[in-house]
């Protein structure tokens, strides 16, 4: 998975790619070009005495050595510029690609997780692409011309680079395989850490409530306690690997240095000759070394790319249509026949047998108890799932066949929790219709009773939301939501028990108000309050994902047993009656 990965998002930048490979090269080759002048000069300019010919072979490597010293810089501008820019295309990938799944893989995959994955996993592969731009060509240039470079020297002391290289490479070898399955689980763990830190700071407030503080700093402690665990697995293997470099490095090091004492004692070998064969096995053991950089690296970045592949190759379980239906009538009427659904693997269906019209203009009411699929339900129809059977139909056109822009251009959806953006009042509420005027926005806040207390904010519309809303009240956050509908002007409303956090007087006044301004709409309203869905003009009773009921309030409350029980328990007989 991770060389695909690689391979797909570096494609784009052969030429920068192209650009680190001829300036790494020409910065290889220099380096092994320098031992052996070094040498010239031993053994010709200073055993000779010739002043004149160090200086000139001094001047060559002088030169020789600034260019390597560009070429250095221009070969890490390059490599940086490419893992930036594969970081950011990987970031981006993985966005629109969950932007594209449905609750259902949303939920499998967890949004601590999918936060990891687009996050820490991408800077893992970025990691990797910019070592590899750095070292990827000079370390075998380096390994493999330092060996042919000593090999010219001197072939009798060659046995030793025969000997310093398999032990280097297996001694790394032997530390890199222990360490996969240490950064696979250090991936996982920092799942848990962002899902565990991810609940403690959205549920603050019933921690507080329920004096939680201390079991939940133990529970955090906990998951951090694990990742620090399996981090210092791995950094000691790391560690380790570091003096074992340096060990054979030195040992090696003494090793030429004894062996070539002798031959030069002999009168078979020159000092600068002696050098030079260091300073190649220096290249050649260092090369060895910064390849062991991407060993260490290499490990980490492929759980990391196997993560963002996962996610990059799920398809959404809510596929668009192969040939969409462009075009509709714009009336918004919604069909439903026969409709089921289950969750995978689950042994009972969440609804069965769900078929009722919702007619343009007119208010269709579902109520139920809790659990009975009123969410589910009110979810199939701008596609967040699919069901698994029967048919949605808008506007006579099944949903799995239209375009979903225009499916979801139709509907103005208020979920059950509804969420505001970081930002304005302003922002979030053009992110319904984002070419709306100023009195557009105005007419949607009166209708959902939100003017007053926008008016008495610090800046109105400018008025500054934090994200999740959390820096206005629930029923505020409620009425902004669906003011954010009101302003798209759809053509089918869906509120899910999107009046909950309002007291009946505001409840009443918003009912009122909507009923004048969304006449020309449909309107789907899911309610657990009753005195939310007395005015329907229709009103479906669910009870374990069945319809069980469905009239006005007056013949369900004279026909409905579960619809008299739901109503007896909230209502008193005066406001019944």
């Amino acid at each position: 998975m991770l060389w695909s990965l690689l391979m797909r998002y570096l494609r784009p930048y052969w030429q920068l790619l192209l650009g680190v490979i001829v300036f790494q090269l020409a910065q290889s080759i220099a380096s092994l070009f320098l031992p052996t002048l070094n040498a010239d000069i031993i053994d010709e300019g200073v055993a000779t005495g010739d002043t004149g010919y160090i200086l000139r072979v001094g001047g060559l490597m002088l030169l020789i050595t600034l260019a390597q010293i560009i070429c250095a810089i221009v070969a890490v501008y390059f490599g940086a510029k490419v893992a930036m820019k594969v970081g950011r295309d990987l970031r981006g990938a993985v966005f629109s690609r969950v932007g594209e799944f449905s609750e259902q893989e949303v939920t499998r995959f967890g949004a601590p997780s999918l936060i990891t994955r687009s996050t820490n996993d991408v800077q893992q592969v970025q990691m990797l692409v910019l070592t590899t731009c750095t070292l990827l060509v000079s370390a075998p240039i380096l390994s493999i011309g330092g060996v042919i470079m000593a090999i010219r020297q001197d072939v009798q002391l060659s046995w030793l680079i025969a000997v310093s290289v398999p032990i280097l490479l297996i001694a790394v070898g032997l530390i890199v395989v222990r360490m996969v399955p240490l950064f696979r689980t250090m991936q996982t763990r920092i799942d848990t850490v962002n899902r565990v830190l991810r609940e403690q700071l959205t549920g603050i407030r019933v921690v507080r409530a329920f004096v939680r503080e201390t079991q939940e700093v133990a529970r955090f402690a906990k998951a951090n306690q694990d990742v620090t665990d399996v981090a210092l697995s791995s950094g000691r293997l790391m560690a380790l690997m570091f003096p074992i470099v340096m060990l054979v490095l030195n040992v090696s090091s003494v090793a030429v240095i004894w062996f070539g004492a002798f031959r030069i004692e002999d009168g078979s070998m020159q000092v600068g000759t002696l050098i030079a064969f260091l300073s190649y096995l220096m290249q050649i053991l260092m090369a060895v070394m910064m390849a062991t950089f991407m060993a260490v690296m290499i490990p980490r970045a492929a759980v990391s790319a196997d993560r963002i592949g996962e996610v990059l190759a799920t398809e959404s379980s809510v596929t668009p249509p192969a040939n969409p239906v462009q075009v509709t009538v714009g009336r918004g009427e919604l069909e439903l026949l026969d409709v089921g659904f289950a969750y995978p693997g689950a042994e009972q269906p969440v609804l069965r047998n769900v078929s009722f019209i919702a007619r343009h203009g007119e208010t269709t009411a579902i109520i139920g108890s809790t659990g009975s699929g009123k969410t589910t339900l009110v979810n199939l129809l701008p596609r967040l799932f699919d069901a698994t059977s029967g048919s949605v139909l808008v506007d006579g056109v099944n949903v799995r066949e239209l375009n979903p822009d225009l499916l979801w251009g139709h509907i103005g959806l208020v979920p059950q929790k509804p969420y505001l953006f970081s930002g304005t009042v302003r922002s979030n509420l053009l992110y319904g219709k984002p070419d709306a005027t100023e009195e557009d926005l105005w007419q949607a806040l009166t209708i959902a009773q939100a003017r007053e207390f926008v008016t008495d904010m610090a800046g109105g519309l400018d008025a500054p939301i934090s994200q999740g809303g959390t820096n206005i009240s629930g029923g505020q956050r409620q009425r902004l939501a669906i003011a954010r509908a009101l302003v798209k002007r759809p053509e089918l409303y869906i509120f899910d028990d999107s009046f909950s956090a309002l007291d009946l007087a505001t409840d009443a006044r918003l009912r009122l108000a909507l009923k004048q301004s969304t006449d020309d709409a449909t309107m789907i309203i899911v309610a657990q309050r009753v005195s939310s869905i007395i005015d329907a003009d229709q009103i479906l009773v669910l009870e374990d994902g069945r319809i069980v009921g469905r009239g006005t309030h007056e013949q369900l409350l004279d026909s409905n047993t579960t619809y008299q029980e739901i109503v007896s328990s909230q209502l008193t007989a005066e406001e019944t009656a």
